[in-house]
């Protein structure tokens, strides 16, 4: 029942992405055809509300989608199992949760 949850949980994960991953692709391209530079990028991203929930919301499910898989990845191959392969998944979600968190409050706050 939980690689149910968990495949399902990445699934929808990967919904929530494609948006963000198109509205990502979309600001860069923008932010590079008008040559703006990494100081013109952080004045408008800097104190920005609507960046930091954008971003924020990304992050969070690129984490929970990457531990997910990684978590697949690391039974599959090394043939973890049990409470080692679930605090592999949470250390793995929760590093990259909060690297990717410590960006986007680099960015945004």
């Amino acid at each position: 029942m939980v690689g149910l949850r968990l495949y399902m949980l990445q699934r929808l994960s990967a919904m929530v992405m494609i948006p963000l991953t198109l509205g990502h692709i979309a600001v860069m391209i923008y932010a590079i055809q008008d040559g703006l530079s990494a100081a013109e990028i952080l004045g408008r991203t800097k104190g920005s509300v609507i960046w930091f929930l954008f971003y924020g919301l990304f992050v969070l499910a690129v984490s929970l989608h990457a531990s997910i898989g990684l978590r697949v990845i690391v039974h599959e191959t090394l043939g973890l199992k049990g409470r080692e392969l679930e605090l592999f998944m949470w250390g793995a979600g929760l590093l990259l949760l909060a690297t990717g968190l410590r960006a986007v409050f680099a960015v945004t706050l």
